[in-house]
């Protein structure tokens, strides 16, 4: 499983799980950089497995992409958006109070990543905050590909270690709302949430 994120690990060796709650964040916000910006569109309550299937409801994420502190790992999420190959993808791991991942497009589990070339790290000083957007990797720390997760809470324990790439700027609160996985690991049953679509801003 060579695509597996170790990062749940953490979580399991000692960091508590903190239980969500709060006020709904406020929408719509401004997109000061189209180009360095995706909307996901989220797809919730799903009948089945079927990938084809309608969701019950939607709703959109923005996340703002960070070209100068990551800009190869930027340019992957993009190139990879532009491809289509993020639109129906599942959250295939949700750890509640940590994060939640998706991008495996391949198997849709966390075992796989795109057929391009894995990405050498861009650790940075920027911090896992709550909303933060970073790359998942195997233990191995230039490994990452195509899959990445968004922080619930914040998780200083990743900082420096996982490529930060962006941040939620808006819809944080359809973060919260998708489907919890069970157990240590997180892993979401079958039918997920999931990437109805992922756009860039600019080709909106």
């Amino acid at each position: 499983m060579r695509y597996l994120t170790q990062i749940f690990l953490a979580v399991v060796a000692g960091v508590g799980l903190a239980l969500l709650g709060g006020q709904a964040e406020a929408q719509n916000v401004a997109i000061n950089d189209p180009e360095n910006t995706i909307i996901i569109t989220v797809g919730y309550d799903y009948p089945s497995a079927d990938a084809d299937a309608a969701p019950g409801r939607t709703a959109e994420v923005t996340i703002e992409l960070l070209a100068d502190t990551a800009p190869n790992h930027v340019a992957r999420i993009k190139e990879l958006t532009r491809e289509g190959y993020y639109d129906g993808v599942p959250f295939h791991r949700v750890i509640e109070g940590f994060m939640a991942q998706t991008g495996d497009g391949q198997n849709g589990d966390g075992t796989g990543g795109s057929s391009k070339e894995d990405l050498r790290a861009e650790f940075s000083d920027v911090p896992y905050e709550r909303g933060t957007v970073g790359m998942a990797r195997t233990q191995y720390e230039h490994s990452a590909n195509s899959q990445f997760f968004i922080t619930f809470e914040n998780a200083d324990f990743l900082n420096k270690q996982y490529t930060v790439f962006g941040k939620v700027i808006d819809g944080m609160d359809n973060v919260d709302a998708i489907k919890r996985g069970v157990g240590q690991s997180g892993s979401v049953p079958v039918p997920a949430d999931r990437m109805v679509s992922v756009k860039v801003a600019a080709d909106q």
